[in-house]
């Protein structure tokens, strides 16, 4: 379903943000957004809402599936005031989810239970936020791929991830149950990368909340949204796989001539799994089994 834009679908669809969970996938591009679209909605969203310009064109199965809103991500800023818009128009308690296109949501067993399922059981632990790494895919050959995207042959870091304490300037100590996290295509390219967007760490799943804000360093302004658990034992954490920063790195001129290959000594193959990703330490499956 289309439609003519963002108040148009709040105006239209306010049913479909009463429960969720409602995915916002963020069209900045013309690559792989089929497979992105078609991905998340393998995972169970109950609903998948593309924000995209005009001018993409979808296969057909997936038009029919989707509600589909023009929008332009040329600006960082609107999508997060996208995001906040429909937080305030959802029902409190409806879980949402955001991404961009190249980017793969992968939870713990996500190959036999959905998203819903999982949200449910985080739900149930008192969780109103789950946080997700942003784990960075690249081509493996730029030679073959100068675009840095490749489904049949993207790779990731294996290690190389590491987290410091997140500083609370007013109380004047690390916040609890906060981290900063590092790693990937970031870190190993950080000359490259603005300081302000090298963190690895998003919020990725949320319950909308009355009052509630994401800010545009992909924090909320509820301090408890931003914890990776709550304080009596671990919960749940899920991954991004996402080709972004690599072929942002390869479309911007002043870093592609610097960059002959993202391939290191600590590269392997994404195997396009769960599994692979929970024995990489690269997400959590908490009391969930």
């Amino acid at each position: 379903m289309m439609y003519s834009s963002l108040e148009d679908f709040l105006d239209q669809k306010k049913a479909l943000l009463v429960k969720g969970p409602v995915a916002l996938i963020f069209v900045e591009d013309d690559v792989e957004v089929a497979t992105t679209l078609r991905h998340h909605l393998q995972s169970g969203f109950q609903s998948i809402v593309a924000l995209m310009p005009d001018a993409f064109d979808l296969p057909r199965d997936i038009k029919s599936k989707i509600h589909r809103i023009p929008f332009d991500c040329s600006a960082p800023e609107t999508v997060f005031r996208a995001i906040n818009r429909v937080i305030a128009a959802a029902n409190p308690g409806c879980w949402l989810y955001y991404c961009y296109n190249a980017e793969f949501l992968f939870f713990p067993f996500c190959e036999t239970r959905t998203v819903a399922e999982m949200l449910t059981f985080h739900s149930e632990e008192r969780r109103s936020a789950m946080l997700t790494y942003v784990i960075d895919l690249y081509a493996g050959d730029l030679q073959k791929h100068p675009s840095a995207v490749s489904l049949e042959t993207a790779f990731l870091d294996k290690s190389g991830y590491y987290a410091q304490a997140r500083w609370d300037e007013t109380a004047n100590a690390p916040r609890e149950r906060q981290l900063d996290f590092f790693g990937g295509v970031r870190w190993r390219q950080e000359e490259h990368i603005p300081w302000t967007s090298r963190k690895i760490d998003r919020i990725s799943l949320f319950q909308a909340n009355a009052g509630l804000e994401l800010r545009e360093n992909h924090t909320f302004t509820d301090q408890e949204y931003n914890t990776y658990a709550c304080p009596w034992h671990h919960n749940l954490t899920a991954a991004v796989c996402s080709f972004r920063t690599a072929k942002a790195l390869k479309r911007n001129p002043g870093s592609d001539f610097a960059i002959d290959s993202f391939k290191w000594h600590n590269s392997t193959p994404f195997e396009w799994h769960s599994r692979q990703l929970l024995d990489l330490g690269l997400m959590e499956p908490g009391q969930w089994f």
